[in-house]
């Protein structure tokens, strides 16, 4: 059901990236987009303790899924690192 709806930016990624970076590409766009909705819905949703802060619940789910976006780049990176040579993925900079 998620290939047939996403078809045509599977599709449109792959082709551009390769299978494997593809696929990865529109996953992460598909946690960038979520991460929005949880954003704006944190919004509505604040914590009783801190209003300028989303509930306890909506800040563990942003930052879970702010590090499945971290891992999804970091795996996107590696391809490139191999590239240039070194091999080596610094998180904390998004580079090689």
């Amino acid at each position: 059901m998620f290939f047939y709806e996403k078809r045509a930016e599977l599709e449109q990624h792959e082709f551009m990236m390769g299978v494997e970076l593809g696929r990865l590409a529109v996953a992460h766009d598909l946690l960038t987009d979520s991460l929005i909705l949880v954003g704006q819905h944190g919004v509505y949703c604040a914590s009783s303790r801190n209003p300028a802060k989303p509930a306890l619940d909506l800040q563990a789910v942003l930052d879970g899924m702010e590090g499945a976006k971290a891992l999804i780049q970091s795996v996107m990176e590696e391809p490139r690192c191999k590239r240039q040579g070194t091999g080596i993925i610094d998180p904390a900079l998004n580079c090689c």
